[in-house]
Parts: C-alpha cells; structure tokens; sequence
C-alpha cells in the first residue's frame, strides 16, 4: 500500500493535460465501465466468431481468464450497443441512424477542416488515396453507425459516473524512473469524424516521462515521449527544457488529434502520411532511379520520396486544442489513476485480446488494438519492457551518471590506445626486419620463392600497421573529444535540446495553410480530371494517341505546379528529362557510328600525347 501511495503521488505531481480538438466526442476513461458494457468474443480459424460473455456479464476479472483460448484465436470485445443491430432491430437502426445525423450536425458545428489535405501533395498520392477509399468498400470494416453507438455507449457511462482517468505505472530502468501514462479512449472515430485513415473501437495511447534521481532521492524531471502515429525512438521525445514542451507547472501539455487521439507537442495541424511499401525488387529499382535522379541530377523526388515506400496517403490529423481540456488547470480534472503495477494486474497480463471490434482488416488499421502489455499479435509491446529503448533513450545516461559514463568511456578508450601503442611497435619492428630481409635476398635467383612469400608478408604487415595506425589516431581524437565534453559537462553546459531529433513532427506553417480556395477545388478534382481524360482521348484520338497523352500529362504537371509554386523545378526536370530522352535516342539510331568516332578521336589522342612527349 505504501509503494502504491508513493507510485500514485509520483504520477499525479507530473500527470498530463491533455488539450483536445472542438469536435471531439471520446477522452480518456476508466476501462472498467468500459469492459461492463462490451460483450467478449473469440474468433477461431476457420470458424464464425461466437460470443462467451455477454454484455453486462463481463469484469475485468472474468476478462483476465480469456476462455476458450488456443492456437490461432483472437479474442475481442464488442460494445454492446454497437451490435444490438440486427436484422429485426429496425427501431434500434434508425435511432442510431438519427444519432449519427445528430453527431455529424454537432461536429460540423464545433469542428471546420482546414486546408484540404489533398492540396499539400501531389498526383500519386491522391491517386493511390483514391484506391485506399475504394478499398475501405470492400474491405472488413467498422460499421458505419459503430461511431454513433460507441457515443450513445459512452454518454450512458459518463450520465452514470463521470470519469476522466488515466491508467499509470512506475518503473526504473536503466537508472531512469519512468512514469507511463496509459490514457484509453472507448472509440477512434478519424475516419467518420474528421476525414482520416481509420475508424475502431477502443483506443489506448500514452504519454511517458522520464526522471532522473538524485542520490537523496530527489527526481527531477528530463524527457517525455508522446506516441504519435509512424513516429519512433529519438523522434518522440523532447527535453524538458525543451520550448516546444509546453507545460502547466510540472505538467506537460498533450494535443490530442481529433478521433485519432495521436499526442503532439504544440497545437496545429498535421500532415501524416501513411505510406505504401512496394515489393522489394521494385522498391530497390525505383529507389535506385530516385536516388540517381535525387543526388547525381540534383532534381526535386517529389512526394512519397521519402521513407520505405514510393506512395504515401495523406491525412491530416487536427490537433488544435481548442475543445476540452482535461487535467491541471482545465475544464475537467483527472480521477485518482488506476495503477497497472504493484503487481500487475491480472486484466493486463492475462488478457492478450483485442479491446474492441475484430474487423478482420487486412491492414489491421480498422482492428481495435490489444492492451497496454501487448501488441495485436500478442507478443509484448516493446514501450511495456523497454519504455526506456522505446524512446531511444537507452544510449542516453541519467545527468547524474553522465560525466561518470563519458570519464569511464574516456579511459576505456585510453587503455585501447595504450594496446594499440604496443601492437604498433611490435609490427614496425617486425615489418623492418623483414624488409632488410627483403634487402638481402633481392636479385638472387635460388631465393625467388621466399622473396616472394617475404614480399606478400610485408605487404600484408604494412596494410595491418596502416589500418592500426589509423585506429589509434581515430581513439585519440575521440579521447581528445570525449575530455573536452567531460569539461563542459563540469561547467554545467548541455546539449542542444533538439540535436537528438532527425524527424520533428511540426504543424503545418502559416505559409502551408494560406491557400485559395482554387487550389483546394483543384486538388479535389484533379485525379478524376485526369482520368476522365485518358479516357476520351483513349475513345477518341487514338489516331495521335501518343502525342494526346504527353499533352495532357504535361498538361496537367504545369498547372499542379503552378499551384504548388514549382514552375522552375518542372522547366529543370522537364529539360534534364529530355536531354536524356535525346541523347539515348541518338545514341541507338547512331550507335556504330558513334562507336567508330569514339575509336577515332581516342586513336588519335594517343598519337598526340605520344608525339608530344618525343618532342620534350
């Protein structure tokens, strides 16, 4: 009792604020009435999905015992209200039907997009967003009123008790205390609610801060990491000194993205893209192509150049935080947390189930996700057994452990070069004996095979001493970087803040959202244009085919890049592009003669260097 005490008083000093989006309907909740109002099922191979806990039969402790589990089983929860539909339900559809006209009224109301997202990138990305719509048609799904009753769920259990909690737990590691804080919403509503990637029931996010302690035992705040969609490692965190963490006294500052609840460090909205891989053999080819194009012809990639994949889907995630606000200084404050240690509870050890609807989504992003502990194909979640790796924190010491560790990494290096040192002059001693004995045995023919041997000895002696050589010189730069970072570390100097971050997740600029309304309309319906397109011209110009399809291709590149302020990159590219488009047609239409000129003029060369070298 006294470690949870201590636990619970540690969590609430630094608990979150979390600022959400006008709009928003879902926030952090207690998963007990949560779990009281879903049904548990299990879904076997091959076989339907069949219920084994009813709605308002089901606990957390009936839900820690998963029955009926074996070899390729999934168990999930259903909101009771979600699945009271069936086909003689007509009165319970059109109540859901009505609710959800109602909650899109009050979204629109509370909730206006910004800048149409289809106008920050470009075709291929609108086009492969096109076929990812298409395919939410035909693929496993949320239903389309599950939104409507998850809200109806949730208004019922926040009439009855209203809570807004977190789930929390402290741990150490690696000489770090790390405070998790589970926040877990009943619905994620992006897609329905504000134009994104997916809806599912449930959602679980969290938010983790790391503290140093001092031999006194005093802890002093150093890093939070917020999850945030494709972001890893070093990418989440920022230092607490950090300006972009903002803060209410010790309490950092979440904005929560609208229906998606992804965390951010500063309010605004953001460009995520989902990014489709290609098969490997074509993904090493056109990233071979893109690279060349990139580095070698110095041109603009374009979108979906970065990361593992060629084609990217954007969304936006609307993270404003002008809805509500919960936490120190907000318009609701947190509920005394539930803590997931000190043990663990059986809840999260012992269910590996999903916490919501089993879809069955090939790209698991409408599948609701598994709890704090576990990932969707049960193994354990990394940020559960290594919150501090999971924020690339594991290289980072503790301030108090980090002189100790560059001083200890100082004389580590010192000893190698001591080692190296006396390697080094052993080897030059034996590399000089064996080049006298080189020396000697030179120019005598009965001793060509062991001048041989000798001679691939000292080669292969003298390549040895060069790369120890540089091994030394590189370890005493280091030692000599390492005692000037021990010194300034002395005087209480630190490391830039953001020098740790390859890839900020930023809102979009001021410049990115001032766009015209011409600019959005053209984004919206460019694809469709250009597909409409290609087809009259394929029905009615098939004479000048060819010709008819650059037009409109180029076509439509100049007028996308007039709005994307992109001119001079598509003259550039455009011109390089046919330049090589020149030369290899030039070069297969006169091949051999290009071959017998090259012949020629390098001939020719030759003569001249030749006769200008007798003539010195």
């Amino acid at each position: 009792m006294k470690a949870d005490r201590a636990s619970t008083a540690l969590l609430r000093r630094f608990e979150p604020v979390i600022r959400s989006t006008s709009g928003d309907r879902f926030y952090p909740m207690d998963v007990e009435p949560y779990v009281r109002a879903c049904s548990l099922w299990v879904q076997k191979p091959g076989e339907e999905a069949v219920c084994v806990v009813p709605d308002g039969k089901l606990s957390l402790d009936r839900l820690a015992q998963q029955p009926l589990d074996e070899a390729g089983a999934v168990h999930f929860l259903k909101l009771s209200d979600a699945e009271d539909i069936g086909p003689d339900s007509r009165g319970g559809l059109v109540r859901l039907f009505r609710r959800r006209a109602k909650d899109r009224k009050e979204v629109r109301q509370a909730f206006r997009a910004g800048r149409g997202r289809l106008a920050r990138v470009g075709y291929f990305s609108r086009f492969v967003d096109a076929l990812y719509s298409i395919a939410l048609l035909a693929r496993g799904r949320v239903p389309g009123e599950a939104a409507a009753a998850a809200s109806v769920t949730y208004e019922r259990i926040m009439a009855e008790h209203e809570n807004y909690r977190y789930h929390g737990r402290v741990l150490r590691q690696d000489g770090w205390v790390v405070l998790q804080y589970w926040l877990f919403y009943p619905f994620n509503n992006w897609r329905s609610g504000f134009f994104g990637a997916n809806d599912h029931e449930a959602d679980w996010e969290k938010v983790f801060v790391y503290l140093s302690e001092s031999e006194a035992g005093e802890v002093s705040p150093e890093w939070v990491a917020y999850a945030a969609h494709n972001y890893t490692g070093d990418n989440l965190r920022r230092r607490w000194d950090d300006p972009e963490v903002e803060k209410v006294g010790e309490h950092p500052v979440i904005y929560v993205g609208a229906g998606s609840h992804a965390s951010y460090f500063a309010p605004g909205e953001y460009l995520t893209e989902l990014t489709l891989p290609l098969p490997k053999p074509m993904a090493r080819t056109t990233s071979s192509i893109r690279s060349f194009w990139e580095t070698k012809l110095g041109q603009y990639v374009g979108d979906g150049g970065q990361g593992g994949g060629y084609f990217s889907i954007p969304f936006v995630d609307y993270a404003r935080g002008d809805g509500l606000t919960v936490g120190e200084g907000g318009d609701r404050a947190w509920d005394e947390p539930r803590l997931l240690a000190n043990p663990i509870p059986d809840w999260v050890s012992g269910y590996r189930g999903l916490w919501g609807l089993y879809a069955r989504d090939p790209f698991e992003g409408e599948d609701a996700p598994a709890g704090p502990m576990y990932n969707r194909d049960k193994s354990i979640n990394r940020a559960w057994y290594d919150p501090v790796g999971w924020a690339g924190l594991d290289k980072v010491p503790p301030p108090t452990e980090t002189l100790q560790a560059v001083l200890e990494q100082r004389a580590d290096i010192i000893s190698r070069c001591g080692t190296l040192r006396v390697e080094i002059d052993d080897k030059s001693r034996r590399l000089k004996k064996l080049g006298v004995e080189l020396a000697a045995i030179r120019d005598r023919s009965h001793l060509d095979a062991p001048y041989e041997v000798g001679a691939w000895r000292v080669a292969e002696l003298s390549g040895e001493l060069d790369r120890l050589r540089a091994r030394l010189a590189t370890d005493e730069a280091v030692s000599e970087s390492l005692e000037e970072y021990a010194e300034r570390l002395r005087a209480g100097e630190r490391d830039p803040a953001r020098s740790h971050i390859s890839r900020a997740h930023s809102p979009a600029s001021e410049d990115e959202l001032r766009v015209s309304r011409v600019a959005e309309g053209w984004a919206a319906i460019s694809v469709s244009l250009m597909l409409i397109s290609f087809v009259g011209i394929a029905m009615f110009e098939r004479e000048h085919l060819i010709s008819m399809l650059v037009f409109s291709i180029a076509f439509f590149a100049f007028v996308e890049a007039g709005f994307r302020g992109r001119l001079v990159n598509l003259v550039s590219s455009a011109n390089i592009g046919l330049a090589v488009v020149a030369t290899l047609i030039i070069v297969y239409e006169f091949f051999w003669q290009l071959v017998v000129a090259a012949v020629l003029i390098v001939g020719l060369y030759v003569l001249w260097d030749n006769v200008r070298e007798l003539r010195r």
